[in-house]
């Protein structure tokens, strides 16, 4: 738990620096070759950490003896909710003693069974860190293209009057 809670704090940190850094940096600006060494090293420790490093720790996290999602463990895990229910509630969705919902398989009506494991669940999470991190790479990538667009924008509107003559004196 520790492990992916630090290295989705040092993920977090590392492209906050680097949005930082992108919104303080004016648009065509050299790049020293420093520059762009530190550029290169943080882009490959983002890249490691959202697609390698974060996902790895939280199915460690899952398989290990904290979480122990494993496939002979039928059921959703509701994690500490469960501890906010009563310990004499057991029927045919929630079990209080294995902490999971739909126990037995979510039936639909006597018309079939489907049976979620642990592990499907734990599966589907960590898809799910790759594709959230696949959209933030996205957004992140078109806001550095675009990031001095806006104040040529503003530059333009300063310099021009509503109807778009240019302006003799600032007022």
């Amino acid at each position: 738990m520790v492990a992916f809670f630090g290295s989705m704090l040092a993920l977090i940190v590392i492209v906050g620096a680097v949005w930082a850094y992108g919104k303080k940096r004016p648009m065509g600006t050299a790049l020293t070759w420093g520059e762009a060494m530190v550029a290169a090293l943080a882009l490959f420790a983002i890249f490691v950490l959202a697609y390698g490093v974060v996902p790895d720790t939280f199915l460690k996290w899952a398989n290990g003896n904290t979480l122990n999602w494993r496939s002979d463990i039928k059921g959703i895990p509701i994690g500490p909710f469960g501890k906010l229910t009563n310990s004499s509630w057991e029927n045919h969705w929630f079990s209080h003693k294995k902490n999971v919902l739909w126990p037995n398989g979510i039936t639909f009506g006597g018309r079939g069974k489907v049976t979620v494991t642990k592990q499907t669940i734990r599966d589907i999470i960590a898809a799910t860190l790759y594709i959230i991190f696949l959209g933030i790479h996205g957004f992140m990538w078109a806001g550095w293209q675009r990031r001095g667009k806006k104040s040529a924008e503003l530059k333009a509107l300063e310099t021009s009057s509503t109807y778009g003559r240019p302006l003799v004196k600032k007022g």
